[in-house]
């Protein structure tokens, strides 16, 4: 299959990349910048010049692909309109990558995030929050798996919002992060909330396995750790970081604190049931034992 892929340099990007060429797959992707470009290539994938923004560029990449992996995001969570404006700018992709395989049965494999669901974990048939800051990002994905009735195969991947590898990654990144501006590893309230976890690797095969195998209209849940104590993870950032471990307040860490703060497990069975995937690589709590004091590797 010839596979459009957007942010296929990032984090998870790159993993997908590797894992749909190790697969016998070819792979054209959107590349912003020289560099990302420059990765690509070394990667054996094509790079196509363009970012998201660039809608002429998307849709270009969509028309010459047998199937589509849309990754890419700004992740600018520095204030309220930095994320609306990410948002948008990604809504905009989407909207016309949809238009562009409408009626051709290709698939269109994108992201959403697990849900939270009060005193227990999500599974894949609860549906995604339309609320908070990144709210828009669900009403985009409901409205593109919606369009299974019309000849699209639209499929959902749902990552937790912490995809690791190396030690770093997703919001125990962001804990890091702020540990490291900081001096104290922190996390909110008492910190028993759960977060779910995945390593970028395992990510990468559900990926190509929803690309190949996954019905139209579906969700799948990305989630090799079910759900670690924001505390625990505080608690291995602070002994690698040799800083002291305490509560702090949400408001630490700005718009995402809410998220932050909420309880937030999520279950895979279905996925592994259906798909036949399986997570082998090691977990987030395993993986931020790799964290380097100075911040090397």
């Amino acid at each position: 299959m010839h596979v459009f892929v957007t942010g296929g340099s990032g984090r998870i990007g790159s993993a997908v990349v590797a894992e749909l060429l190790s697969a016998g797959h070819t792979v054209v992707a959107l590349a912003r910048s020289d560099a990302s470009a420059l990765a690509l290539e070394s990667a054996g994938a094509e790079p196509f010049r363009g970012d998201l923004a660039d809608l002429n560029a998307v849709r270009a990449g969509a028309a010459r692909a047998d199937g589509v992996i849309h990754l890419a995001f700004a992740n600018d969570f520095s204030s309220p309109e930095a994320l609306a404006r990410a948002v948008a700018e990604e809504t905009a992709a989407l909207e016309v990558l949809g238009d562009e395989l409408l009626g051709s049965d290709r698939p269109l494999v994108t992201v959403a995030g697990t849900p939270a669901v009060p005193g227990r974990a999500s599974t894949e048939a609860d549906p995604v929050s339309t609320d908070g800051p990144v709210g828009g990002r669900s009403r985009t994905i409901i409205n593109l798996l919606d369009l299974a009735s019309r000849g699209l195969r639209s499929v959902a991947v749902r990552l937790p919002r912490t995809v690791h590898s190396d030690g770093d990654g997703g919001f125990a990144g962001l804990l890091t992060q702020f540990a490291r501006q900081t001096g104290v590893s922190g996390y909110p309230g008492d910190g028993s909330q759960r977060w779910p976890a995945v390593h970028a690797l395992d990510a990468a095969l559900l990926f190509r396995l929803a690309l190949e195998q996954a019905p139209a209209g579906s969700s799948w849940h990305a989630v090799a750790d079910e759900g670690d104590s924001v505390r625990d993870i505080a608690t291995v950032i602070g002994r690698r970081l040799e800083l002291p471990v305490e509560s702090v307040p949400q408001e630490t860490y700005g718009p995402l604190g809410p998220i932050f703060a909420a309880d937030q497990p999520s279950s895979s069975a279905r996925t592994r049931e259906a798909l036949g995937w399986e997570p082998t690589h090691p977990s987030l709590l395993e993986d931020l034992e790799n964290i380097h004091p100075s911040g090397g590797r």
